[in-house]
């Protein structure tokens, strides 16, 4: 496999107490719907997927957080151009510090806070959900 098949990405799950940040990109789904998503972009040369999360959230969300952990990692293939593209999301948990969700950049259609139960249900990519999920757990384990 050459590196043009392959993309790193990295993403946020930042929380508030029982809530986290979800966003509707301005770009739509494969299927051209709507997509309910968490802050997440590609890793920029220099930057390692901690750095990329953490610019991603103040871009499309707004808001400054602080590393809580890593959660892990979302693996998936998808074609562009007729290619087959490995793509590999790491996804980390953050704590809310500071900034307001009216500052997302123009990539984003609209972020808001949803209870983080609703969110493992409602997002629309499977592994979000499941990153949703082990953040449920994380803080769980803090109580």
């Amino acid at each position: 496999m050459s590196t043009d098949d392959r993309e790193l990405s990295a993403g946020g799950v930042v929380v508030r107490g029982d809530q986290v940040i979800v966003i509707v990109p301005t770009r739509r789904g494969a299927q051209g719907q709507r997509v309910l998503g968490l802050p997440k972009g590609h890793v920029d040369p220099g930057e390692n997927a901690e750095q990329a999360a953490r610019r991603e959230v103040r871009e499309e969300a707004g808001v400054e957080a602080e590393l809580v952990e890593k959660l892990g990692d979302v693996r998936y293939f998808y074609q562009r151009d007729g290619q087959r593209i490995f793509k590999m999301v790491r996804f980390f948990l953050f704590d809310y510090s500071s900034g307001s969700l009216e500052d997302h950049d123009d990539e984003v259609e609209e972020a808001r806070w949803m209870p983080l139960a609703e969110a493992a249900r409602a997002l629309s990519y499977r592994g979000e959900r499941e990153m949703v999920g082990r953040a449920l757990s994380a803080i769980a384990q803090e109580r």
